[in-house]
């Protein structure tokens, strides 16, 4: 089974910045597409940005594109998620997965991910 741990989360107030980083362990990482998703309460996980395994070609959600950057290191096995002009609707956890870039904002794909790391909260003050 796949583990992953995402860090870097935090409180901030609305307008400032954080970056996400996720590990892997017991998975080839540079073979895999990987997504970040995030849940708000009472809101139903969402997927959020997802990159190719090669780097590129890196694919947001609406509600993120301009402001979140997502990148990664196949040296290093570490996925990251530059969060810029954070705002109160971006408060969420948020996690980590392998994943298709082509599913992973499908709400049944999401229903139907057997499992979940713990992830990072991510707080924004107004």
């Amino acid at each position: 089974q796949v583990q992953v741990m995402e860090s870097g989360g935090g409180e901030v107030q609305s307008g400032g910045s954080l970056r996400l980083s996720c590990t892997t362990s017991r998975l080839s990482f540079s073979a895999y597409a990987m997504g970040w998703f995030r849940q708000a309460p009472g809101k139903e996980r969402e997927g959020v940005s997802c990159i190719n395994p090669d780097g590129k070609s890196p694919v947001y959600a609406d509600s993120v594109e301009g402001r979140f950057t997502i990148s990664r290191d196949n040296a290093k096995n570490v996925l990251y998620l530059q969060m810029n002009n954070l705002t109160p609707d971006d408060t969420a956890m948020y996690y980590c997965l392998p994943t298709s870039c082509a599913a992973y904002r499908s709400t049944v794909y999401l229903r139907n991910v057997p499992s979940w790391g713990q992830g990072t909260q991510v707080t924004v003050s107004s």
